[in-house]
């Protein structure tokens, strides 16, 4: 066995406010799983008003269910925020990162994440202009 550590940075580009399928754009951007015949790897969001999240990727409608809960739990606007210097979207979009998280850790397979068969990767984008989104991914895996 010969455990490596490999390092890449990702960027998704821009997003409108909502939950979005990004699993592709993961895994066609990731070139450092190839060759890992059993590993981790670690995605880590490196932005504090969007999260990442692992759920159904088949109906569209679980997103825009999500997107609907976590702007119930936390809407805009609310009163109680000091930090509002950066508009009305964001301190509701710190605290929705905070709920969802901003890292995914997926065992690694032959070189590709394994997903269950409904699963995919969710950029939660809580901001009205969040601006470009980017990642950083590490891999800890058998190369040999």
């Amino acid at each position: 066995m010969s455990l490596e550590v490999k390092q890449q940075s990702l960027r998704l580009g821009r997003f409108e406010r909502g939950v979005h399928l990004v699993t592709g754009n993961v895994l066609r951007g990731l070139t450092i799983a190839s060759g890992c015949r059993a590993g981790l790897l670690h995605v880590q969001l490196l932005h504090t008003s969007c999260s990442l999240a692992l759920n159904e990727n088949a109906s569209p409608d679980v997103r825009m269910d999500l997107e609907a809960f976590l702007d119930q739990l936390v809407p805009d606007d609310t009163g109680y925020f000091s930090h509002t210097a950066e508009g009305r979207d964001d301190m509701p979009a710190h605290v929705k990162s905070v709920v969802t998280g901003s890292s995914l850790i997926l065992p690694l397979s032959n070189g590709h994440p394994v997903l269950g068969t409904w699963q995919g990767i969710y950029l939660c984008e809580h901001r009205d202009a969040g601006g470009e989104r980017r990642l950083h991914a590490t891999v800890i895996g058998d190369f040999s």
